[in-house]
C-alpha cells in the first residue's frame, strides 16, 4: 500500500448506493472503510483488497466513536468520510406514526449526528479532510406520504449547512450529497412511478467525480429531476401545494 493512498469512511454501505460508492472509491485506488449494520453483506464487499468492514448500529453512540477510532488504528489516518446510512419504510409513512418517524430521525439524523461528532475532533485537529453528507432532493419540499423520511432528509440538508461554516474554520470541507430516485433495495419498495431513476453506479461516479473532481457544496443527480426539483423549492407555498396535489395521486 502505498503511503500516498487515499483513504475513505463509508456508513450505509451494505447495499445501494453506499455500496457502489466503496467499490467506486476502490476501483480508483482509495482504501476503504465501509460501515452498516448488516456485517455479512460488508463481509462480501469486503473480499476487495481495497476494502474494509466494520459492522455498525450508527444509532449507538458509543460504538460510533469506539469503530471510528478502530478505523484510524487501522488506517493510520482518512482524507474523506461519507454518512449515508439510512431507513425508509413507504407502508408506514402515509399515516402519522410517531414510533416510525422516531425510528426514522434516529437512522437518518441522529444517526449521522452521532457519526460527525465521532469524527469532529480528528478533523478540526489536523485541519484538513472532508466530510460529505447523503440527503435527498425528498427534502427539498414536502410530498405526501412522506411524514418521517422527508423531514428527515430536510434536517440533513439543513444541518450540512450550517456544519459547513464551522468546519470551514478548521480548513475542513463539508459536502452535501442529494440524489434523485436510484435503483436499490429502498427505492424498490415504492409502488408508484419514479420518474428518471438511475443506477447505483451512475450515483456512485456522480458523487465520485463531485467529492474528489470538484469543490461543489451539494452533488445533486439526476439532472433532469433535480432542476424540477429546485425549481419547486423557489415557488411560493400556494402554487407549489396546488401543482402537488394535482400531480400526485393520494
Amino acid at each position: 500500500m502505498s503511503e500516498n493512498q487515499k483513504k475513505i469512511w463509508i456508513t450505509g454501505a451494505s447495499t445501494g448506493i453506499g455500496k457502489a460508492v466503496a467499490e467506486k472509491f476502490s476501483k480508483e485506488g482509495w482504501k476503504v472503510a465501509i460501515s452498516a449494520r448488516r456485517g455479512e453483506l460488508l463481509k462480501n464487499i469486503a473480499q476487495d483488497n481495497n476494502i474494509f468492514d466494520y459492522p455498525l448500529d450508527v444509532t449507538d453512540e458509543k460504538k460510533v466513536g469506539e469503530v471510528f477510532k478502530k478505523i484510524l488504528e487501522d488506517f493510520k489516518n482518512i482524507d474523506l468520510c461519507i454518512f449515508g446510512a439510512g431507513t425508509y419504510e413507504p407502508k408506514l409513512e402515509k399515516e402519522i406514526s410517531q414510533e416510525q418517524i422516531r425510528k426514522t430521525m434516529e437512522v437518518n439524523f441522529f444517526g449521522v449526528v452521532n457519526c460527525i461528532k465521532a469524527v469532529e475532533e480528528y478533523f478540526k485537529n489536523i485541519k484538513n479532510g472532508h466530510i460529505s453528507i447523503v440527503s435527498s432532493i425528498a427534502g427539498y419540499r414536502g410530498l405526501p406520504n412522506s411524514s418521517g423520511y422527508g423531514p428527515s432528509k430536510a434536517a440533513l440538508s439543513n444541518l450540512t449547512e450550517s456544519l459547513y461554516f464551522d468546519f470551514k474554520k478548521h480548513n475542513v470541507r463539508v459536502s452535501l450529497i442529494s440524489p434523485g430516485f436510484i435503483k436499490t433495495p429502498m427505492t424498490d419498495k415504492n409502488k408508484f412511478r419514479m420518474p428518471f431513476i438511475k443506477s447505483p453506479e451512475f450515483a456512485a461516479d456522480k458523487i465520485y467525480n463531485g467529492l474528489v473532481k470538484s469543490n461543489a457544496f451539494e452533488i445533486t443527480f439526476p439532472k433532469q429531476l433535480t432542476t424540477i426539483f429546485k425549481f419547486f423549492r423557489i415557488l411560493p407555498n400556494k402554487i407549489y401545494l396546488f401543482l402537488i396535489k394535482k400531480l400526485v395521486k393520494r
